[in-house]
């Protein structure tokens, strides 16, 4: 049975990955991707398929705005539609204040960081930019957390005796 033969009909699927399932045969497995991405295998259509990645279409001046600042901008936005946050109209106004009060050299690390965590409200990134530099900084897994530890006056273990020893 080709997979052409499974459209249309009602299968099972398994969230570990996703695996496309009839009647107990596994008929396909595909990557969990991010949200917005699609996982297709161009062997299921008989070869390479286009680019099925959505890009942000911004409409109003306030999108084309914010989307103007790269990357980061559009990973927020596609984030937050993934995750139907339904005030993104008046968070983005709120985003361009807070760049203007903020500077771009502040607010797209701050951007970043949202988008690291998975916060895509204006609300957030206020929050973020408002911890300043107070917040520890994003490292690779593995990578070596180095911070200065405060430097203090070295005692022997019997200034920390509480009586006695018989």
């Amino acid at each position: 049975m080709t997979d052409r033969a499974h459209v249309g009909r009602q299968v099972a699927l398994d969230v570990s990955e996703i695996q496309i399932i009839d009647l107990g045969e596994v008929i396909a497995t595909h990557q969990i991707v991010a949200p917005g991405e699609s996982s297709i295998t161009d062997e299921h259509y008989g070869g390479p398929r286009p680019d099925r990645r959505r890009a942000v279409r911004p409409r109003t001046e306030a999108e084309k705005t914010f989307c103007a600042l790269g990357p980061v901008a559009e990973a927020f936005i596609k984030g937050a539609a993934a995750r139907g946050v339904t005030t993104l109209a008046a968070d983005l106004v709120e985003l361009a204040m807070l760049l203007g009060a903020h500077g771009r050299e502040a607010f797209i690390p701050a951007l970043e960081r949202a988008v690291h965590f998975g916060r895509f409200r204006a609300s957030d990134v206020a929050s973020i930019l408002a911890a300043g530099t107070g917040v520890q900084q994003i490292t690779p897994a593995g990578g070596a957390l180095i911070i200065e530890l405060p430097h203090v006056s070295v005692r022997s273990l019997s200034a920390y005796q509480t009586s006695e020893l018989s």
